[in-house]
């Protein structure tokens, strides 16, 4: 099973993606977790990356695009996988496309976690306390989830229009969520 998981900061995402993942018996594969291998192993994309992660800048499409072809090529991905974080923009839209179409596969469905705003800022804010963040008011987590909602609608939109969109209630505790996740892809929990 091929499948795309989507949602605000906040929402459980990674956690969805990781147990999802494990109960799949497929590969969770983050963008984060990508780099960091990159970086870590000195691979000339990783060094490329780590050139505008250490000036804080994004890391450009085509950098991202090439280190998650490669992710995507790795034997264990050939029964599936579960993308976490890309693609973030239409153009990487575009760019998985190709990727999976070389392999003769194609997206199985695309997760879209929804939760409540105040419930997720809530979240955010205790969490931010706890790690000692204190760059992330409850201001600067709303205009993160704002930017959020702005720049993944179009994404949303295009898969939509494929009809592979499931849109998931990510309110809940994490075997609930879990169990809806689930039955949304088909899977019985």
């Amino acid at each position: 099973m091929r499948l795309l998981i989507m949602g605000p900061p906040g929402a459980g995402k990674g956690t969805q993606a990781a147990v999802i993942a494990q109960l799949l018996g497929i590969p969770h594969i983050s963008t984060g977790d990508i780099f960091r291998a990159n970086v870590s192993e000195g691979t000339p994309l990783g060094i490329e990356a780590k050139r505008y992660m250490d000036a804080g800048e994004y890391v450009p499409d085509g950098v991202t695009n090439a280190m998650v072809r490669d992710r995507l090529a790795q034997a264990d991905c050939g029964p599936g996988f579960l993308l976490d974080g890309y693609p973030r923009t239409v153009e990487q839209v575009g760019e998985l496309d190709g990727m999976l179409k070389a392999s003769g596969a194609s997206l199985d469905r695309v997760i879209e976690l929804t939760v409540d705003t105040d419930v997720v800022v809530g979240r955010l804010v205790k969490r931010a306390a706890d790690q000692g963040r204190s760059d992330d008011t409850e201001d600067v987590i709303r205009r993160r989830l704002e930017v959020y909602a702005e720049q993944t609608a179009p994404l949303i939109a295009a898969y939509q229009s494929r009809g592979l969109v499931v849109r998931v209630n990510g309110m809940g505790d994490v075997a609930e969520v879990t169990s809806r996740v689930l039955a949304a892809v088909g899977v019985d929990g």
